[in-house]
């Protein structure tokens, strides 16, 4: 059996993979349904990421990093989350869902950029500091177990936006 891997950044980054291929299925999607669920599936992840990076991996980076990165992370999920609302309130049916959809994605996109991708990224700032990745990790793995039985029993609440 292949060991979980605990490090935060790895956790993060395969959330990222996950969503990514969400989007490209939605952008491929036929029909109404097919799109709906997508969505929800998109919408859910985002909700659990999130939640996840401001409860455990932000807080513990706080004052290791820099501060400007780390609040633009915090803005940028705000922009994120209220989409993920108004996209979980609609229905596919609606005038703008796609649109909402793909300008979703592109925040999404951006905000992946800045965290693991762009030079001198969050992720890389968060191996250089003294922070223990993989204590990190598996306090996410054990919140995210929690809210995805969460999701799949009672339902997550409306994402709650931290800086708006």
């Amino acid at each position: 059996m292949k060991p979980i891997d605990t490090d935060a950044t790895h956790i993060l980054a395969a959330d990222h993979r996950t969503v990514e291929k969400l989007f490209a299925d939605f952008d491929k999607a036929n029909g109404s349904d097919a799109k709906g669920k997508l969505a929800d599936q998109i919408c859910t992840e985002l909700k659990i990421h999130a939640q996840i990076e401001e409860e455990v991996f932000y807080p513990a980076l706080k004052g290791k990093i820099d501060d400007d990165l780390l609040k633009e992370a915090y803005v940028e999920h705000d922009g994120a989350k209220i989409l993920i609302n108004e996209i979980v309130a609609s229905s596919p049916d609606d005038e703008f869902f796609d649109s909402k959809v793909t300008v979703l994605k592109e925040e999404i996109e951006h905000h992946v950029k800045e965290e693991e991708k762009q030079h001198d990224n969050m992720f890389q700032q968060a191996r250089a500091a003294d922070v223990d990745l993989d204590a990190l990790g598996e306090k996410m793995l054990a919140r995210k177990e929690e809210l995805k039985a969460q999701a799949e029993t009672s339902g997550l609440p409306p994402a709650e936006t931290t800086t708006m």
